[in-house]
């Protein structure tokens, strides 16, 4: 595959602007994620924020008929919390990533036999949009201004 030439941008002027910020849009994007994922997982873990709690959660998990409740709904609440946390940091950015990637299209699928597609009637967009997020923190890592690049090491 060539090669991707730069684009020629209709406003010349802001070529500058967009490059001097590139770097921090990808450190905004993973942060906001991280930080909107914890809170549903003090939710869960905690029952912070009116959450259920884990036994609220894994009994939510039973009835709507997921096998294996109790493990399920562990290891969400520890995906929201924890990895929302690492990906603040930005540390095992990846790893992190393909779990939140996997955990909102199965959330998606869920979604969409609740609600449909908007998030007003509990529908699936929100995790749609989640996973897009994820896949591209799959994708390019977790940029510059990360434990993983102070490290210099990344999945």
């Amino acid at each position: 595959m060539a090669a991707r030439q730069p684009s020629q941008h209709y406003v010349p002027a802001l070529a500058k602007l967009y490059s001097g910020w590139e770097e921090f849009a990808y450190l905004v994007l993973r942060v906001a994620a991280g930080l909107i994922l914890i809170p549903h997982g003090m939710q869960k873990l905690f029952g912070s924020f009116g959450g259920p709690g884990m036994n609220g959660f894994i009994g939510l998990l039973q009835k709507v008929g997921y096998p294996m409740p109790a493990v399920w709904g562990w290891l969400i609440a520890l995906l929201e919390f924890g990895g929302g946390i690492l990906l603040v940091i930005g540390l095992f950015t990846r790893p992190v990533a393909v779990a939140v990637l996997i955990f909102m299209l199965e959330a998606a699928r869920f979604h969409m036999g609740v609600g449909g597609f908007f998030w007003t009637a509990r529908g699936n967009e929100y995790p749609l949009l989640y996973a897009a997020v994820a896949l591209l923190l799959v994708v390019r890592g977790a940029g510059p201004y990360s434990v993983d690049a102070r490290m210099n090491k990344e999945f």
